[in-house]
């Protein structure tokens, strides 16, 4: 059976601050854990008007603390942005304080320019390259199975659970022979999906702690009680992503009816291609489209994206997308 959990990237809205985006972060995670998801991730990005999730380990204490049994987790941390005995340490801080609730997801894209190598005193081309001896760090400073010269502590011998995220095939190479669970960001590339899961699967080496592959694909899914609310709910991220792609990313915009129809050509197609790991609709084809993605994909869990305008809009399409998804078929 397909599990469903859900990724969160702080959205600040136009007119809105920083303090409303992390209480709605910690509403939406609370209704996550009522409506039976099993995780609840916050991803890194830095110098982004609209994205507060920066202090990635910090906002996951934050969550920890709203909420009691769901798992939490960064979908992902840019291990190339840190060193991996920082993360050890912030990492099994957070298993400490939440034991057996914590997950690490790891990503190679820095997704940094100039201005913020500099700011970061590192230079992420060179870190990138490390990514996969930085991988095996990290995973050593926290079990141990390789004697290191230092100890993090916090860190060592934290319940930690290991992801490998990607958006090609690297990462699903290395997710494979580390013998670790992989979760495909079709959110928003997702042009090497199903590629990147063959080539997963077929290589995939089991490990200690995990005997056989596990993906995670994740969806951008709006959903309400009609269609065309379903897509001004989804016009929000659409305007985002538009403003990212051509350079003036900014804070999340209110809806606009009929959004997609006032774009030109090349930003409609952007956000049809975008859309093919997507749903929006009403419940009834919010399932349609989720069902028949877990068909093409195989994903043991999906995790469901999408910022919304208004908070509570986003609580409602969590809400409706998982009564949908858990109701019994009809015979």
């Amino acid at each position: 059976m397909t599990e469903f959990s859900v990724l969160d990237l702080i959205p600040v809205r136009e007119g809105g601050s920083l303090a409303e985006a992390f209480a709605a972060s910690a509403a939406l995670a609370q209704s996550a854990e009522s409506a039976g998801c099993k995780r609840f991730w916050v991803a890194e990005h830095h110098a982004m008007d609209g994205i507060a999730g920066g202090a990635t380990s910090v906002v996951l204490a934050h969550i920890g603390n709203a909420t009691d049994t769901i798992r939490i987790g960064a979908g992902g941390i840019m291990l190339p942005n840190h060193t991996p005995f920082q993360i050890a340490e912030q990492f099994g801080t957070l298993d400490a304080l939440f034991p057996g609730r914590v997950d690490l997801g790891l990503g190679r894209a820095p997704g940094a320019g100039p201005e913020l190598q500099r700011a970061l005193r590192k230079n992420l081309a060179q870190a990138s390259e490390y990514f996969p001896n930085d991988v095996v760090e990290l995973r050593a400073l926290l079990t141990g199975d390789v004697e290191l010269p230092l100890k993090a502590t916090p860190g060592l011998g934290a319940k930690v659970q290991l992801w490998m995220l990607g958006s090609s095939l690297f990462g699903a190479q290395l997710a494979a022979q580390l013998g670790l669970p992989y979760a495909f960001a079709a959110h928003f590339a997702p042009d090497h999906l199903d590629e990147a899961l063959q080539v997963y699967r077929r290589q995939f080496q089991p490990s200690g702690t995990l005997e056989k592959p596990h993906v995670m694909v994740a969806m951008n899914v709006f959903a309400a009680d009609t269609h065309e609310e379903a897509e001004l709910l989804a016009s929000s991220q659409q305007q985002a992503f538009v403003a990212l792609r051509t350079g003036t990313p900014g804070r999340l915009p209110p809806p606009v009816p009929n959004y997609t129809e006032t774009l030109p050509a090349p930003a409609r197609a952007m956000l049809a291609h975008v859309g093919q790991a997507g749903a929006i609709g009403k419940p009834s084809e919010v399932r349609q489209t989720i069902e028949a993605f877990v068909a093409r994909t195989g994903a043991d869990e999906i995790l469901l994206c999408g910022s919304t305008y208004e908070p509570e809009a986003r609580v409602r399409s969590l809400e409706m997308t998982l009564e949908t998804m858990h109701a019994p078929v009809a015979a």
